[in-house]
């Protein structure tokens, strides 16, 4: 019988071995592309969108407004952010997506030095932490991967940041394999591979691990010729998370940037995109932003009405909350449904929710009444 011995097996180029043999004991580790919770990003497919499918956002505005987990920051215009369908004739369609995020410029945000727009997506600090990442050795690594589309050939820019401790941020291209630009309406699969670095921090706690953002537009403001690409950075005032960018972009209307396949994982290198049920990304986006659950309260005043609200899911903090739908969702057993006027604070809140006061149309005091599923929105973003 014929044997092979070896202490590991690596590929052509990989950095690391596929898999390391213990020579005492013959045992083997390898590492393995397809195994499960590798994705730290959350609604990476852009299939949940609990919020809207469509809204528009008019001068400084820092929010979320469709795509779970997607965030808008911008200056000033009108940028409108939609979740779209791919074509089956879109590359990531034929690996399992089909939804994309999209900023479309809809008046041209102009392109002023204190201009700019920019996608985040942030990533919990304890979900970093306990990761796996030995993120202050430079010799272990995350990789960040994601599919993008532009309707304007041009260099963009995106980069990773950590907020606890002293702030760094790891700025790199969004463009061809060349290097140059990214070609017009053409879906690109970009990978960046990030070294630890000794001078990062990432609390294990409920905080902000790491902030990836990607960007269409950044005016002189934000950029000059200080950052040094592919490496970690320390933040500065603002003035230069990326270089110099191309205004065309930002003046041109209706141009637009989409955004899909989003995936951070501790790696040395891209592995195949890792989907989740449509249930398992649900659950995950609730821990963030759910709506509330149905529940009986009582009138204790001509308009006054107290409820206890909850979600399905315990979320990242004590959540604030927000009226969705006002008309006809305060049901007063008997007779028509009230509206909501106004909510109170949450009172006692947890994870789990709270007691809200709200103001209703006119009804009947010391009366049972209950509040209608979805009406009041529970956030808890980061």
């Amino acid at each position: 019988m014929s044997e092979i011995k070896v202490n590991s097996i690596k590929g052509v180029g990989a950095s690391s071995a596929a898999i390391t043999v213990n020579n005492t004991d013959g045992t083997c580790t390898a590492n393995l592309t397809n195994r499960t919770n590798r994705r730290l990003t959350i609604n990476g497919d852009m299939r949940i969108a609990q919020r809207s499918t469509s809204k528009n956002t008019t001068g400084a505005s820092s929010a979320y407004g469709t795509v779970d987990r997607m965030q808008l920051q911008i200056q000033s215009g009108t940028i409108t952010e939609s979740q779209q369908d791919l074509a089956t004739s879109d590359s990531p369609y034929s690996l399992g997506f089909r939804k994309y995020f999209r900023l479309l410029n809809q008046s041209g945000i102009g392109a002023g030095a204190a201009m700019y727009c920019q996608a985040d997506h942030i990533v919990e600090a304890q979900d970093i932490a306990t990761s796996g990442w030995n993120y202050t050795s430079s010799s272990s690594f995350i990789t960040l991967s994601f599919w993008v589309r532009a309707s304007v050939t041009q260099v963009y820019y995106g980069w990773l940041m950590v907020h606890d401790g002293t702030q760094r941020h790891y700025p790199y291209k969004i463009c061809d394999s060349g290097g140059t630009t990214l070609t017009a309406d053409t879906w690109t699969k970009i990978t960046v591979t990030v070294p630890g670095n000794s001078g990062l921090t990432i609390n294990n706690d409920n905080g902000v691990g790491m902030r990836l953002s990607f960007v269409p537009y950044y005016g002189t403001n934000y950029t000059s010729s200080n950052p040094t690409l592919n490496a970690w950075n320390a933040t500065g005032s603002g003035s230069d998370y990326t270089p110099d960018m191309t205004t065309t972009w930002a003046t041109t209307t209706n141009a637009t940037f989409d955004i899909t396949g989003l995936q951070l994982e501790v790696s040395d290198h891209a592995t195949s995109f890792e989907h989740r049920s449509f249930g398992q990304e649900m659950q995950l986006c609730k821990r963030y932003y759910q709506l509330c659950q149905g529940n009986t309260g009582y009138a204790y005043g001509s308009t006054a009405f107290r409820a206890v609200i909850s979600g399905t899911v315990e979320m990242r903090a004590a959540p604030s909350i927000a009226i969705i739908n006002a008309t006809n969702t305060v049901e007063d057993f008997g007779t028509a449904n009230r509206n909501i006027s106004s909510l109170g604070g949450l009172s006692g809140g947890s994870v789990l929710g709270g007691l809200v006061d709200a103001v209703i149309t006119s009804t009947t005091s010391s009366k049972a009444h209950a509040l209608i599923a979805g009406a009041i929105s529970m956030s808890a973003e980061l």
